[in-house]
């Protein structure tokens, strides 16, 4: 039986699935796309290829392994977009749950199905019909789960719009031990610097008790002023809605004090090394044009 427990995002990585681009499908037709960034780097014509972004996560594995954190990787579907492991499932404590995701992309479980079957079937909870949830909004910290979501309104109307109010339902009835605290997201189909996809696209915890933010990705403004205050102002970094358009707030924690992040994530990396950080940095960019990020390509199963 494969091992999994995961009761925040930075306690030290153990065993984790990382993404993959390997017949990713190449440039898909601009309705085809199901985010604004993608859309605006398909009319650009610089959206990434398959060997820039295979370069990329081999690069995040080659780091990973050095840490001896064990990287499982999805079996390739052909001509299918595996990049974004985080979305197609993700642990609670030592529950998988299994969520329900955009119809284009429900094939992406079979990549990982491998790995599902060596769990515990007592493990595994799976997310009922109408019950839509991604991994990038949901983020386990303490006593809290934290989600992104989108009221019916918001969720009915934007494709981007990932979680919806029988998401937070479902994990507040199948996890009563932890507090569920749901925030809602603002959301665009066409402007990429408008619209938060997942909460990881808009905040992020590190360390122990600190966090990195974008005010403007909540819908309201109460909800940015909780974490704030749940974190304290000294604990917060900030970021510009520029620095959330490249994805800042998408880092990914090997454990307390090591953080994975952009290289060129500059005012950001010199932040997180003045509070004491080991900032282990890669270039990701090619991915991030995809709107997402390091937390959006890994799928964490087990940390201490």
């Amino acid at each position: 039986m494969l091992n999994i427990s995961v009761k925040d995002e930075t306690s030290r990585l153990r065993t984790v699935v990382l993404g993959t681009a390997e017949s990713f499908g190449g440039i898909p037709a601009l309705e085809e796309a199901y985010d604004p960034k993608s859309k605006q780097h398909i009319q650009a014509d610089t959206y990434p290829k398959e060997d820039d972004l295979i370069d990329e996560m081999n690069k995040v594995v080659d780091l990973l392994k050095h840490y001896d954190v064990e990287v499982f990787r999805p079996e390739i579907i052909t001509n299918y977009n595996q990049v974004f492991a985080r979305d197609i499932g993700f642990v609670i404590d030592q529950t998988f749950v299994r969520p329900q995701i955009l119809e284009n992309r429900h094939e992406e479980i079979n990549g990982i199905r491998y790995l599902v079957e060596k769990i515990n079937p007592d493990q595994i909870l799976e997310a009922s019909d109408g019950v839509r949830m991604e991994g990038g909004d949901v983020m386990p910290w303490n006593d809290y789960l934290f989600v992104g979501y989108s009221e019916s309104t918001d969720f009915n109307k934007y494709l981007v719009s990932r979680t919806n109010e029988k998401g937070v339902d479902f994990l507040r009835t199948h996890f009563p031990h932890r507090k569920v605290k749901a925030f809602e997201l603002k959301k665009s189909d066409d402007n990429p610097y408008e619209n938060a996809l997942h909460l990881d696209c808009c905040f992020q915890p590190v360390g122990l008790d600190q966090a990195i933010i974008y005010k403007g990705g909540f819908k309201n403004v109460a909800d940015y002023e909780f974490l704030v205050n749940y974190f304290g102002k000294d604990k917060i970094i900030e970021i510009t809605k520029e620095e959330m358009y490249d994805m800042n707030s998408n880092v990914f924690s090997i454990s307390p004090e090591v953080v994975i992040s952009e290289q060129s994530f500059s005012r950001l990396n010199g932040l997180l090394k003045d509070r004491g950080f080991k900032v282990e940095t890669v270039k990701y960019s090619e991915t991030s044009k995809m709107e997402g990020l390091l937390r959006c390509t890994t799928l964490p199963l087990l940390r201490d």
